[in-house]
């Protein structure tokens, strides 16, 4: 009797904000869509993009990618798009006013950890409903991860 492989969803991770996981606690995260011209997808296949210093704003009901950097494509010549244009979220209504609700009462920030390919080719955005975190707090998931780090060594070297 054969069984069923399942489908592996495999994601092309073009850029990633590893900095945020330091900066912010993650309270939830969400994956939204990006309006994308033909040159930025081009370009965000290359690989080249950066959304370090990038932050999400909620503007007329809507989301916005903002401060997001997709180098020109090179082979678009004259149609080349801008490098740090703001870019819309597609999200559901839902999300969207789950998402508002929070930055406005709560303070909190929407953060994006990465774009990438999904399965069926489409540009994804993973973006996270965050906390900021204070001195202290960064101190001791500095303190965590370096006592990880060193129980990992002990218990190696006790076999």
């Amino acid at each position: 009797m054969a069984t069923k492989a399942r489908p592996t969803t495999i994601k092309k991770i073009v850029a990633e904000n590893r900095k945020a996981r330091y900066n912010y606690e993650i309270v939830d995260t969400y994956e939204a869509g990006l309006v994308l011209t033909g040159t930025e997808v081009k370009s965000l296949r290359e690989g080249k993009a950066n959304i370090a210093e990038s932050y999400a704003s909620d503007e007329d009901g809507e989301l916005w990618l903002i401060n997001s950097y997709l180098p020109e494509y090179l082979q678009a010549n004259r149609f080349n798009h801008e490098t740090r244009r703001r870019r819309k979220l597609l999200l559901s209504k839902r999300e969207i006013h789950r998402l508002r609700v929070a930055i406005n009462r709560e303070g909190m920030t929407l953060v994006p950890l990465k774009i990438y390919f999904n399965d069926s080719g489409r540009a994804k955005l993973e973006l996270a409903l965050a906390k900021g975190k204070k001195l202290h707090d960064k101190r001791e998931t500095e303190k965590e991860r370096d006592w990880n780090r060193q129980k990992g060594r002990l218990l190696r070297e006790r076999g």
